[in-house]
C-alpha cells in the first residue's frame, strides 16, 4: 500500500487582505505551494470597513495567536499599511515565525519620528518640518512659511494630506464632524495602542512643499542584503497632488536612480528594517538635482506588483511569501517580462459624482478576455462615501487599470480603448 501523500504546502496567514492580495494569491502557481488563511477586514471596502469602529488591535492579536498557535503556520504577511504590517510582525514574533522587526515598522510609519531619523542620517534629503496636535488650537501656530504641506503623522492612503495656503484653509481641514472624528480616532488608535511614542498618532506633520516629480523606489531585504527592484514614476493630475498614473520603467536617468537607491538603503538600515519588502517615496527636482524623501513604507506596493511582472517577469508576491516563510526571495533580473512599458491608470474626479453606469460582470469578463494582461479594479461608492472621500482626499477614485505595452504610445492607446469599452463616464 502506498504511503499517504504529505501536504508540503507552506501555510501562510494573510492579515487584512485587500482586493489586490486576493487576486494575486488566487493565482494557479500558488495552489501546490501555499495554503492561505485569511483574517481581518479590508479597510477600503464597505461594509467590511465598518469593523474599524469596534476594532481593538491587542484583542485581535491575542485572538489570532490563540487560533493559530500549534496550527503549523509557516509565515504571516500583510500589505495593509495603517496597522496590518505591524500586527503581522507582532503575530509572527509571538508565534516564533520569520518577520520584520515591529519596532522598525512603527518607526518607519510614524512620519514625525521617521523625519527625525532621516534628519540625522540623510539631512540632504530631508525637508524642513514641524509637528502639531490635531486637536490643539485652531489654527495652530506653524513654524513654516505658507504654503506648506500637512498630513497625519500616522495615516493611510493620503488621508488629510494636502497643501495649505493660509490659516483659514488649515482651520477648515481640521474641523471634523462627530462621525469623522470617531473614524479618525479609530484609524489612529491601533498605532497608539501598539507604540509608546511621546508624539502620538493624534498629531499632524507640517513640512515644506517638495519640488519636482514624485517617484517610488522598491526593494527587499534578506539576510542583511538589500535588492533594489526599480523605480516607478508618479504622474499627477495637472495642478493637483492626486495620482493620475504610475509608470514603469522610470524615465529617470540611471545616475539619479542609483542615488535614490543609496538613500533608501541608508534610511532602511537606520530604522532597523532587515527583513521584508519595502518602498520609499521620493521627489527629484530636475532644476536643482536634489532628491528628497517623502516617506518610508515597510511593505509591498501591491498596486505596482503587476507592473513589475509585465516588464521584468518578476513576481513580487513570490518574494513576499518566500520572506514570510524564512526562505530567500527569487533572484531579480530586470527586463524579462512580456512588455517594455507598463502603467497603472487611476480614473478619478474632483467632485462627488458617480459613474454613469458601472460595468456589468459580463462586460468585465469580455474585456478581460480581450485584454488578458489587464488588472482592473472598479470602486462603487455612495454619495456619502464620495463626499467623505472628497473631504479627506480631495478627489474621488473610481477605477484603477494596469496595462502593459510595447511603448508608452501603445500604452495610452490601450487605456483609451479600455475606458471606452467600459463606458467609464460620470453621471
Amino acid at each position: 500500500m502506498d504511503a499517504p501523500s504529505r501536504d508540503v504546502r507552506k501555510k501562510v496567514l494573510v492579515l487584512f487582505p485587500n482586493e489586490w492580495d486576493r487576486v494575486e494569491l488566487a493565482a494557479a502557481r500558488y495552489r501546490d505551494r501555499y495554503e492561505f488563511r485569511f483574517e481581518g477586514f479590508d479597510l477600503f471596502r464597505f461594509p467590511q470597513n465598518l469593523q474599524l469602529l469596534w476594532f481593538d488591535a491587542h484583542r485581535f492579536i491575542d485572538r489570532v495567536v490563540a487560533r493559530y498557535q500549534g496550527a503549523g503556520l509557516d509565515g504571516v504577511v500583510s500589505n495593509e499599511e495603517q496597522f496590518g504590517t505591524v500586527i503581522a510582525a507582532l503575530v509572527a514574533r509571538r508565534l516564533g515565525l520569520p518577520g520584520t522587526d515591529p519596532d522598525a515598522i512603527l518607526l518607519s510609519q510614524h512620519k514625525y519620528y521617521a523625519r527625525l531619523l532621516q534628519q540625522k542620517v540623510v539631512p540632504e534629503a530631508t525637508p524642513a518640518f514641524t509637528v502639531f496636535p490635531m486637536d490643539g488650537p485652531q489654527p495652530p501656530h506653524i513654524d513654516l512659511a505658507y504654503p506648506f504641506f500637512v498630513k497625519p503623522v500616522k495615516a493611510t492612503f493620503s488621508i488629510l494630506a494636502r497643501r495649505i495656503h493660509d490659516p483659514a484653509e488649515l482651520r477648515s481641514l481640521l474641523e471634523f464632524r462627530p462621525f469623522e472624528r470617531r473614524i479618525l480616532r479609530k484609524l489612529i488608535q491601533p498605532c497608539n495602542d501598539l507604540a509608546e511614542f511621546e508624539i502620538d498618532a493624534g498629531h499632524m506633520l507640517a513640512e515644506e512643499i517638495l519640488a519636482g516629480q514624485q517617484f517610488t523606489v522598491e526593494g527587499m531585504v534578506h539576510g542583511g542584503t538589500t535588492t533594489i527592484l526599480g523605480v516607478v514614476d508618479s504622474v499627477m493630475y495637472p495642478g493637483t497632488d492626486a495620482f493620475e498614473r504610475f509608470e514603469y520603467p522610470s524615465s529617470l536617468s540611471t545616475d539619479v536612480q542609483v542615488r535614490m537607491a543609496v538613500l533608501a538603503e541608508r534610511v532602511l538600515s537606520a530604522v532597523g528594517f532587515d527583513h521584508g519588502v519595502f518602498n520609499v517615496e521620493m521627489f527629484h527636482d530636475p532644476a536643482s538635482d536634489r532628491i528628497q524623501i517623502l516617506e518610508i513604507n515597510p511593505r509591498l506596493a501591491y498596486q505596482f506588483a503587476d507592473l513589475r511582472r509585465k516588464v521584468d517577469g518578476y513576481e513580487c508576491y513570490d518574494a513576499v511569501l518566500a520572506l514570510a516563510v524564512g526562505q530567500p526571495p527569487p533572484p531579480f533580473v530586470p527586463g524579462l517580462g512580456e512588455h517594455a512599458a507598463a502603467a497603472s491608470f487611476v480614473f478619478r474626479t474632483f467632485e462627488p459624482r458617480r459613474l454613469k453606469t458601472y460595468p456589468s460582470a459580463r462586460r468585465l469578463k469580455m474585456l478581460r478576455r480581450s485584454y488578458d494582461d489587464a488588472r482592473l479594479m472598479i470602486y462603487r461608492k455612495s454619495i456619502a462615501q464620495m463626499h467623505r472621500e472628497m473631504r479627506w482626499l480631495g478627489s474621488c477614485r473610481h477605477s484603477i487599470c494596469n496595462l502593459g505595452a510595447e511603448d508608452q504610445s501603445q500604452l495610452f492607446d490601450r487605456y483609451r480603448r479600455v475606458r471606452h469599452e467600459l463606458a467609464l463616464k460620470l453621471a
